[in-house]
């Protein structure tokens, strides 16, 4: 079992249903899934992006992503409905807690001048939205292997029925929001 799994049984829980006066234990937010999403817009011109990006989220996850395509077709973009625009992972049970657990420890300390994250990316629903600009923060990545750097969205899908209860539960599992 991961390290967060275990601090979200033993420690988490607990101070969560004291401080929002939970009558059981199933109340508690959970955390549902991590969404990662690389978008390329270049991968229009390049293919050899879009192949890249695919590769890195592998390597980063250990999961194989899907390749999203255009919805609609945009031209100032040079896009047409269907063509591959990016790629996307969802990461569920026993792998969303050990990458989130190497995302607050390892990957966001990496981050060139970090001073925390925004506490105010929630939707309102309870779910959490990061963005990083460079792929090469997370220790799978080899500099030398990287010919374009390229920028990830990162959501975290919580059952919290407000933000307060989300990010609550955010804070609790360490995750470096600005004070």
């Amino acid at each position: 079992m991961s390290l967060l799994k275990e601090k979200y049984n033993k420690d988490i829980v607990p101070a969560m249903m004291e401080k929002f006066n939970y009558s059981n234990v199933m109340e508690v937010p959970k955390l549902k899934k991590v969404v990662l999403n690389m978008g390329i817009g270049e991968a229009a011109e390049n293919a050899k992006l879009l192949d890249e990006a695919v590769e890195f989220l592998q390597t980063i996850t250990g999961q194989s992503p899907v390749i999203t395509r255009a919805k609609k077709s945009v031209a100032n973009f040079k896009i047409r409905e269907g063509m591959p625009v990016g790629c996307k992972v969802t990461l569920r049970g026993e792998e969303m807690y050990e990458f989130l657990y190497k995302l607050i420890n390892v990957a966001l300390p990496r981050v060139r001048d970090f001073r925390g994250i925004s506490g105010k990316a929630f939707d309102g629903r309870g779910n959490y939205s990061l963005g990083l600009n460079n792929h090469t923060v997370f220790p799978e990545i080899k500099i030398d292997d990287v010919d374009k750097i390229l920028g990830m969205d990162i959501v975290i899908v919580t059952s919290a029925e407000n933000d307060e209860e989300a990010k609550e539960l955010l804070s609790l599992m360490n995750m470096p929001f600005k004070k």
